[in-house]
């Protein structure tokens, strides 16, 4: 399983909100919608995350191997 939490906790150590990356930096609120669902993203929108916060693939997710949950 795919976990996003490292990317809220990214946003809030930055000082970016939801809302900057949707009206500023062009992210699609869909995207958004699909991380806090636990949906899968691109690494194309991974990389443009990466580039955005200027962080490493780590901050943005981590993986839960299937017997931890």
């Amino acid at each position: 399983m795919i976990s996003y939490k490292p990317f809220y906790d990214t946003l809030f150590k930055k000082d970016i909100t939801e809302y900057a990356l949707i009206y500023k930096h062009g992210i699609p609120a869909n995207t958004i919608h699909r991380m806090k669902h636990g949906k899968p993203i691109t690494t194309t929108t991974l990389d443009t995350l990466c580039s955005i916060l200027e962080c490493e693939v780590e901050d943005i997710l981590k993986y839960i191997p299937p017997e931890a949950i």
